[in-house]
């Protein structure tokens, strides 16, 4: 599974690149507007942050309606070649996907919170599709139930379409949407850093240089 990571924060990005733990970045209006990017100096930011990953980088249009997404993708699209347009899973949203689709300009259906939607978005010939497992969970609903239909359905119809699985709220959730097959998963660098600790590596650890007499 590729590990994306959710953040606009060129200092983060850089670091979890350098150390070779990314494969991608998700962004969207409010990560960006967290790190003081004003929607005018979005194009400019999101130039540093594909200088610095070779991966796919999905930002987030900040339109709601087709003729205004469509315009908003062409412009960042022009960015650079690994840009994907971010688009909500809405009539407008789709009816955009599609176009854009049809363009050869890679796409991010996001806000996907049921199977149907995904499948609507693969049908569209989204590059990727974002369902969201902790806003779901959050709702009272089965957030990895529903990566696992997604999955199914996907798989049944041979869709292109990447799971992008998004919005954890812990490393038990990623671990699970890996075992279940999530093509991506991104992850906030809060999270991503956990998913290499363990405690009993720790102690461990402790034992070994305690037993070589090194501490």
């Amino acid at each position: 599974m590729q590990l994306y990571i959710d953040s606009a924060n060129l200092e983060q990005i850089q670091k979890y690149t350098d150390w070779g733990f990314i494969d991608g970045v998700t962004t969207n209006p409010s990560l960006a507007a967290k790190e003081g990017v004003k929607p005018e100096e979005l194009s400019t930011h999101l130039k540093k942050i594909t200088d610095i990953v070779k991966g796919l980088v999905s930002i987030e249009v900040y339109s709601t309606t087709y003729d205004e997404m469509i315009a908003e993708a062409m412009k960042y699209s022009e960015i650079a070649s690994n840009i994907v347009i971010k688009l909500p899973c809405t009539q407008d949203g789709l009816r955009a996907c599609k176009t854009l689709s049809e363009k050869n300009i890679k796409t991010n259906v996001t806000l996907v919170f049921s199977p149907l939607q995904a499948m609507m978005a693969a049908k569209m010939g989204a590059t990727l599709v974002s369902p969201f497992v902790g806003r779901v969970e959050d709702a009272l609903f089965d957030g990895l139930d529903l990566i696992a239909q997604i999955r199914v359905i996907f798989d049944n119809y041979e869709f292109e379409t990447k799971i992008l699985s998004a919005s954890f709220r812990s490393t038990k959730q990623i671990s699970e949407v890996a075992q279940i097959g999530s093509d991506i998963a991104t992850v906030s660098p809060d999270l991503l850093e956990k998913l290499i600790k363990h405690p009993l590596t720790d102690i461990g650890l402790e034992k070994f240089l305690k037993d070589a007499g090194l501490k």
